[in-house]
């Protein structure tokens, strides 16, 4: 029973504390102080971003060279494919990139 009651309890709580915190910083960026989260949000937006991206590119180059390896009559369409591969997923940095300049210029 009391496992059942841990998460509504968790949910209530959290339900009445998150109001509190919101009226809290609206409180305190009227004063003229708070805290500047765009600048932290944006650097972490980056760091996942980029660590994605790279970690993507890293399997998609994996994946072409033994493609290539396996087959080596196919290397000029999986080089292709390959290619855009990464550019997609160069595409999708760059966009964390713009969403990074955005939270930060709010």
């Amino acid at each position: 029973m009391i496992k059942k009651l841990l998460p509504v309890a968790a949910v209530v709580g959290l339900a009445l504390l998150l109001p509190n915190l919101a009226f809290a910083q609206e409180a305190a960026k009227a004063a003229g102080g708070g805290v500047g989260w765009g600048h932290l949000s944006a650097a972490l937006v980056l760091a996942i971003g980029a660590a994605a991206g790279a970690t993507a590119q890293g399997r998609t180059a994996v994946a072409a060279c033994d493609g290539m390896a396996r087959n080596p009559g196919a290397a000029g369409q999986i080089r292709g494919i390959a290619f855009l591969g990464l550019v997609l997923i160069e595409s999708l940095v760059i966009y964390t990139l713009v969403i990074a300049f955005i939270i930060n210029g709010k």
